[in-house]
């Protein structure tokens, strides 16, 4: 992060948060800050929010205001916010400055794929919505819940995959699909490549993946599972051959919320059993 955004966040994130009653009108940027507020029962509070908030259902009825890391500032301006809830990695940055101007408080949330991340992301929110309580109590049941996820033993080659925009993309480090599988103790056959890049098939065959793991939407796109496994390069990897595959909500897969603990036990699942989708 360079210095300029540093200083601006520090700024954005250093806004009093006390004020004459709690926020009541709130707009929420990006999809796990929209969940986390959905699961402190905040719902209610919500105008509006980014086209990442996919979850839960009750998110796809608010309006929305573009993507969170090029929103607009007219659809948000338009709805009034007291409150907005940013990911970090929202933007612009003029448009979150510009949001403050017009009265707006602004509150940045850490993104990291990190369990110390996500309890500053829930407990930064439960300020922010003045219900710390609530946010302190998800804090204790998330851990509690995670304690109870007890990997298999079994640790699978595994293949995170990403092709809903038609195109072979395989996740390495520092991306949330990689720290899912660090957490599980699991083997990333793209460890050593940095974040999301193309995967030709000849790549695909090579790595020689036992379990792939992927989101609904790569493979609604693709026309459904056999499509999906049936593409150039996965068709002819042992996870393929053996459909052991694991499709997941996409904000449950790389959201890294409140729904980790059952994330969890779903890859678990997967590099265990056959097959699995939700």
């Amino acid at each position: 992060m360079n210095i300029l955004r540093a200083a601006l966040l520090l700024l954005l994130c250093s806004a009093p948060l006390a004020q004459a009653a709690a926020p009541a009108r709130v707009v929420g940027l990006g999809g796990p800050v929209t969940e986390i507020i959905y699961a402190l029962g905040a719902g209610e509070r919500l105008v509006g929010a980014d086209a990442s908030s996919i979850y839960p259902a009750e998110a796809h009825r608010l309006p929305k205001v573009g993507y969170y890391r090029s929103f607009s500032i007219e659809g948000v301006a338009s709805l009034k916010p007291d409150l907005v809830l940013a990911s970090e990695d929202s933007g612009p940055l003029h448009a979150l400055e510009q949001l403050r101007r017009l009265g707006s408080l602004v509150v940045i949330l850490p993104s990291a794929p990190t369990l110390e991340a996500l309890d500053q992301r829930i407990m930064g929110v439960a300020k922010a919505l003045d219900i710390e309580p609530r946010g302190a109590a998800l804090v204790q049941k998330l851990h509690a819940d995670l304690r109870a996820v007890r990997p298999s033993p079994a640790k699978p080659r595994v293949l995170l995959i990403s092709s809903h925009t038609g195109r072979l993309q395989g996740a390495g480090d520092d991306t949330a699909a990689a720290a899912m599988l660090k957490l599980m103790d699991a083997r990333n056959v793209l460890a050593g490549q940095r974040g999301y890049k193309p995967l030709s098939a000849e790549a695909a065959v090579a790595l020689r993946p036992e379990v792939i793991v992927t989101g609904r939407m790569s493979v609604d796109a693709s026309g459904g599972l056999d499509a999906f496994l049936a593409q150039p390069g996965l068709a002819a990897t042992p996870a393929a051959r053996s459909r052991r595959v694991v499709v997941m909500d996409d904000l449950l897969l790389l959201g890294f919320g409140p729904r980790l603990p059952e994330a969890l036990r779903l890859l678990d699942a997967g590099f265990s059993t056959q097959a699995v989708a939700r």
